[in-house]
């Protein structure tokens, strides 16, 4: 379990940062969808069209009011007079002010409510809201497409992305903090694109037709509803700029915590041993409270918006319905224009309400797509050369030289230097040597995961940086001591190293890794489902699988790293066996602690501090009396001890 990187994550509460580079983030999610702007621009259109007919309703509903309050006012006035009449009837009964409303109507006295006219405008507004409602469910249904091709195009170059970075970026992030970014943030961006953007284009074309309506209807009352967009803005602004450092911070512990949680699954068996339960509960504990408290300050911060914008609402309806009741009993409106207008400030208010309640999601999935876009922008492994020289002979074996070759993970830590070594074709190498002597670091340098600082690398005579990644690993065949397996049955498991592999070369392969004969005691053979840890087998037979895909793939070269620590001696011999045939007519990298596995081998290098101090076969090293002498000595004594 590799807990290194954790422990940085794991150093305590780290304040709070702002937005790296909110501009540029936004920049960028928007050139995602350029390539969408036709379907935007569809979705402008609708939305345009949808709002056209929506806004109108007040409008048409407000007609409705004064045919019904016409209707009620006339029928009580002398029927056969005529208005003006009515008028200077109205005043001279010293009802000046009633008088100076119904001049500002259109009735006629005696004549009740018209229900013809009546049921032509209710019908009217209900096809219009109708047609509003249908433009914008396929307002939405574009969205909906637009936002599933953009985002799916994402995971596609989070994809591509991964398989470009270099084995040193994954061994300096945490695996969780790596899968939140490319699984919990993207789906993040997807509903905020989805929604947030979808409602923040509605929202912006609501608030522009309203105003537009009511500036027509009143322009004072238009002037005094107008007051609250800046108020608005401001309060939106003020608790949108402390929210977003919030959603910042609440990202990053989501993924710190994943980080922990993926460590602790992956190493539960070391966990429970030695007796870390506790310790670990603790840390969760931990950093679950530091998410706690980041997501809680985040959605209360965010979550103030709205009420704070139903308070401004609300003050400017109560100054609109006073100034529209004085207007309407002065004659200079309508009862239906104001009761229209009352509708339109709700609706003008909704929008601005609506795109506040939605900056909780617009800026947390802004701190998502920066996550997600930091993760695009990481540096990548160097691009390979157009490969002119090529192979020659891949399927057979293969010379493998290395020239004064330099690495070093770490600028100020050297590690291997000036490292050279020959070996022909056909020959088995075995490498030794204490733990942080370098051995590994050989193997990841043989296979191209890492890039050499100095030196070369040739295979069969042939520069590795003339050749591409591709074309040297597919040289290579591993087995490592870190066995692998997927969710799938064991044939799928062994047919990996030869993909389209008959069953007839599977079954081979199994037979001579020795994995015949157990898996066809399990009750479905070679279609027992493994799952992602395959906890149905044991370590021992874990690692002959993996030696029987090395089989099937028959590689030129071979790397053995601690192959057959995890089997038994029985086993062992087995093995040692097999490997012997595997290694007929192919050159081979065998890494071993046990010595006595190497003992045949062509050539044996030990290594100390990432240089070569011995190198010879079995029998001259120990008539050296070196370092091979007393490692060897060493394990045989406690082998008979």
């Amino acid at each position: 379990m590799s807990m290194g990187p954790m422990n940085v994550m794991r150093g305590g509460a780290r304040a709070p940062e702002r937005s790296k580079d909110l501009r540029g983030t936004t920049r960028r999610l928007l050139g995602r969808l350029r390539p969408e702007r036709t379907k935007l621009a569809l979705a402008l259109v609708l939305g345009v069209t949808s709002v056209a007919f929506m806004v109108s309703g007040p409008e048409i509903l407000g007609n409705a009011t004064n045919v019904l309050f016409n209707g009620i006012v006339g029928k009580e006035l002398p029927v056969g007079t005529t208005k003006a009449q009515a008028l200077i009837y109205l005043r001279d009964h010293g009802h000046s002010q009633i008088a100076s409303m119904v001049a500002g109507m259109n009735i006629t006295p005696g004549i009740g409510v018209n229900i013809n006219e009546l049921g032509r405008v209710l019908g009217l507004a209900a096809l219009v809201y109708l047609l509003g409602a249908a433009f914008s469910y396929l307002q939405g249904f574009t969205m909906a497409g637009l936002t599933q091709r953009v985002m799916s195009g994402m995971r596609r170059d989070v994809e591509a992305k991964l398989s470009r970075l270099p084995l040193r970026y994954f061994d300096s992030h945490p695996h969780g903090d790596i899968l939140s970014r490319v699984t919990n943030d993207i789906d993040n961006l997807t509903t905020t694109i989805q929604q947030g953007l979808s409602q923040l284009i509605t929202s912006l074309l609501t608030i522009v037709g309203v105003m537009g309506m009511m500036f027509w209807i009143s322009p004072l009352l238009a002037a005094v509803s107008a007051v609250i967009i800046p108020v608005a803005l401001v309060v939106t602004l003020f608790i949108a700029r402390r929210s977003q450092v919030q959603f910042a911070a609440q990202w990053r512990q989501t993924g710190s915590l994943n980080g922990l949680v993926e460590e602790t699954h992956t190493g539960h068996e070391l966990v429970q041993v030695f007796g870390r339960s506790e310790a670990t509960v603790d840390e969760f504990v931990s950093q679950n409270k530091r998410l706690y408290e980041a997501s809680f300050r985040a959605q209360f911060l965010s979550g103030i918006i709205q009420p704070s914008m139903q308070f401004i609402a609300n003050i400017n309806y109560v100054a609109i319905a006073v100034l529209g009741g004085y207007r309407v009993a002065s004659g200079l409106l309508s009862l239906g224009a104001v009761t229209a207008f009352i509708q339109y400030s709700r609706q003008f208010t909704m929008p601005i309400t609506q795109i506040a309640s939605q900056m909780n999601m617009l800026q947390s999935g802004i701190a998502s797509a920066e996550r997600v876009f930091e993760f695009l922008d990481a540096g990548e492994e160097d691009p390979d050369r157009a490969s002119e020289a090529g192979l020659s002979h891949p399927s057979s074996a293969a010379s493998v030289r290395l020239e004064n070759v330099s690495f070093r993970y770490d600028a100020d830590q050297p590690l291997i230097e000036n490292f050279t070594l020959e070996v022909a074709p056909g020959e088995t190498v075995a490498i030794v040597g204490p733990t942080g002597a370098g051995k590994t670091t050989i193997v990841n340098l043989l296979v191209r995961f890492y890039e050499i600082d100095g030196g070369r690398i040739l295979l069969n005579g042939v520069d590795y940086r003339d050749l591409t990644r591709d074309e040297v690993r597919r040289a290579f065949g591993m087995v490592l001591q870190d066995t692998w397996m997927f969710a799938g049955s064991i044939r799928d498991n062994i047919g990996y190293g030869k993909p389209g592999a008959t069953n007839e070369e599977i079954v081979a392969a199994a037979k001579a890794a020795y994995v015949d004969g157990f898996v066809r005691t399990l009750p479905d053979g070679y279609d027992t489902v493994l799952d992602e840890d395959a906890s149905n087998l044991s370590s021992g037979q874990k690692q002959l699988l993996t030696i029987a895909r090395a089989f099937l793939a028959n590689q030129s070269i071979l790397i053995l790293d601690e192959a057959t620590s995890n089997v038994d001696t029985r086993t062992e011999v087995l093995i040692q066996e097999a490997m012997g045939r595997l290694r007929e007519g192919r050159t081979s990298f065998v890494i071993a602690h046990r010595l006595s596995t190497i003992r045949n081998a062509d050539t044996i290098i030990v290594m100390d501090h990432g240089r070569i101090i011995e190198q010879g076969s079995h029998e001259e090293l120990m008539v050296q009396r070196g370092l091979y002498y007393s490692l060897y000595n060493s394990q045989f004594t406690e082998a008979t001890a």
